[in-house]
C-alpha cells in the first residue's frame, strides 16, 4: 500500500502565517489601549487572539513537528493521511475561533469552534499514541510525547469547566479564574512544554546510546510528578485549605530540582558538543533555556505570599509571565526546531526576521517588568504603554518577514532523517 506523503514543510509554513496573524491581533490590542478604536471590542479581540494563538500557532506547529518525528522513524505501517485531515480541521476550528470570538465573544459559534478544537486534540492524541506504540526503537522522546498527549487532554477539563460556569450563569470570579488557570497551566506547563522536550530529545538523542549519562529520565520524572500539584501555585490567591498551600509549596521546591536536572542536561549537551545545530537554532534554544530557568525561579518565588499577591494582582505581571512562557520558551523553541529539522543547505527561517522578532519579544518583556514596578509606585519608565505598542509592531514585523519569506521559498525534496545538516 502506497503511503500518503505528509507535507511537513507546508504545514510549518501555514503555522508561521498563523503566528503572524496572532501578532496582528496583538498589535490591534496594544493599539486600542493607546488610541481610539471604537469598532473593536477589547475583550472579544483578546479572546480571539489567545484562542487562535493556541490552536492556530502552537498546537498546529507542535502537531506538525511531532508527525515529522514519526516520518523520521520510517515506520511503513503509519498512514499519514489522517493527520493531514486532522490538521485541516484544526485550522478550520482555529479560524472559526478567531472570527467568532472577535465578533461575539463567548457565544454559540465561538464555543462550537472551541469544542471542535478540543475534539481535534482528542482524536490526535488517540491516533498519535497508537502510532508511537508502533515504533520499534522507542527513543528518549517517547515518554515525553505520551505525557504531552495526556496533559493536553487534561487541559480541556478547564475549558469544559468554564463552559459549565457560563451555561449555568455562575458568576463567581474564583471559579472563573480557577478554570482559566487550570486550562492555561496544563497547556503551558503540560502539553506545550512536554511536547517541546520530546522534540528536543528526538533531535539531539536520535543516535543509539547518545543519551547515555544524560539526566533525561530524572528530569522527566521530576517534571511529571510536579506538573499536577504545581497548578496550585496558580491559585494561591484563593482561600485554600492549609494542606493545599503546603502541597503547592512542596511542588514549587521540587520544581527547583527539575531546574537542577535541566541545567545538568545543558552542561551534558555542551560537553558532548557533537550535535551539529545551526547557529540560529543554538541562539533560539539558548534564549528558550534562559526563559525556562527564569520561569521556574518565578514559580518558586510565587510561594512567598506578598510576591504571589503582586504576581496575580497586576495585569502587566500576568501578561509578562504568560508571554515569557508562550513566546520566550515555547515559540523560541519551535522556531529553532523548525529551522533545524526542516532546513536544507540554508536556514529554513530568515535570520533578519528572527532577529527582529526576538528583539521585539525581549524588549516587550523588559518593558512589562518596568510597567509591573508601577504597582509598587516606582515610575521607572514613562510612556511604557506606547512603547509596548511599538515593541508589538516589531514582533509583528519580524513574524511577517519569517512567514512570507518561508512561504515564498521553493519546495524541496527532503530526506526524513536528514535533520542535522
Amino acid at each position: 500500500m502506497e503511503n500518503y506523503a505528509f507535507n511537513n514543510r507546508l504545514w510549518a509554513r501555514i503555522a508561521l502565517v498563523n503566528f503572524f496573524i496572532v501578532a496582528l491581533a496583538g498589535i490591534a490590542l496594544r493599539y486600542k489601549i493607546n488610541f481610539a478604536l471604537p469598532a473593536v471590542n477589547q475583550k472579544y479581540l483578546l479572546h480571539a487572539h489567545s484562542h487562535f494563538a493556541f490552536a492556530g500557532w502552537a498546537a498546529l506547529a507542535l502537531m506538525t513537528l511531532m508527525i515529522h518525528y514519526l516520518q523520521r522513524q520510517g515506520e511503513a505501517s503509519i498512514n499519514y493521511k489522517k493527520y493531514h485531515w486532522l490538521l485541516v480541521v484544526n485550522c478550520i476550528s482555529a479560524y472559526g475561533m478567531l472570527i467568532f470570538f472577535f465578533l461575539q465573544g463567548y457565544a454559540l459559534y465561538s464555543i462550537s469552534f472551541s469544542t471542535l478544537s478540543i475534539f481535534v486534540a482528542y482524536v490526535f492524541a488517540f491516533y498519535y499514541w497508537k502510532d508511537l506504540n508502533k515504533l520499534k526503537d522507542r527513543q528518549c522522546a517517547y515518554p515525553w510525547f505520551r505525557a504531552s498527549l495526556v496533559l493536553w487532554v487534561v487541559s480541556s477539563l478547564g475549558a469544559f469547566a468554564l463552559a459549565y460556569l457560563m451555561a449555568n450563569r455562575i458568576t463567581s470570579q474564583d471559579y472563573y479564574f480557577g478554570a482559566i488557570y487550570f486550562f492555561l497551566h496544563f497547556q503551558y506547563n503540560g502539553w506545550f512544554l512536554f511536547a517541546c522536550f520530546g522534540l528536543l530529545f528526538s533531535l539531539v538523542f536520535q543516535q543509539k546510546n547518545a543519551a547515555e549519562g544524560a539526566p533525561h529520565k530524572q528530569l522527566f520524572m521530576t517534571m511529571m510528578i510536579t506538573v499536577w500539584p504545581a497548578y496550585l501555585l496558580s491559585i494561591l490567591w484563593l482561600k485554600l485549605p492549609d494542606i493545599l498551600y503546603w502541597i503547592a509549596d512542596i511542588a514549587g521546591i521540587l520544581q527547583l530540582a527539575a531546574l537542577f536536572y535541566f541545567v545538568r542536561l545543558l552542561i551534558f549537551l555542551k560537553r558532548k558538543n557533537k550535535y551539529r545545530l545551526t547557529k540560529m537554532t543554538r541562539y533560539l534554544w539558548a534564549l528558550a533555556s534562559l526563559a525556562f530557568i527564569i520561569k521556574i525561579v518565578l514559580q518558586a518565588l510565587s510561594m512567598i505570599p506578598a510576591l504571589n499577591t503582586y504576581a496575580f494582582g497586576y495585569r502587566a505581571v500576568v501578561v509578562g509571565y504568560l508571554h515569557l512562557s508562550f513566546l520566550g520558551i515555547i515559540s523560541f523553541f519551535i522556531l529553532g526546531y523548525m529551522n533545524q529539522a526542516l532546513s536544507g543547505k540554508k536556514n529554513f527561517l530568515p535570520p533578519g526576521g528572527v532577529i527582529l522578532f526576538v528583539a521585539g519579544v525581549i524588549s516587550q518583556e523588559i518593558i512589562l517588568m518596568f510597567q509591573g514596578l508601577e504597582a509598587i509606585e516606582l515610575k521607572v519608565l514613562p510612556h511604557a504603554s506606547i512603547i509596548l505598542f511599538y515593541t508589538t509592531v516589531a514582533i509583528g514585523a519580524g513574524l511577517a518577514w519569517i512567514a512570507f519569506k518561508t512561504s515564498a521559498g521553493k519546495e524541496k525534496a527532503q530526506e526524513p532523517n536528514a535533520v542535522l545538516d
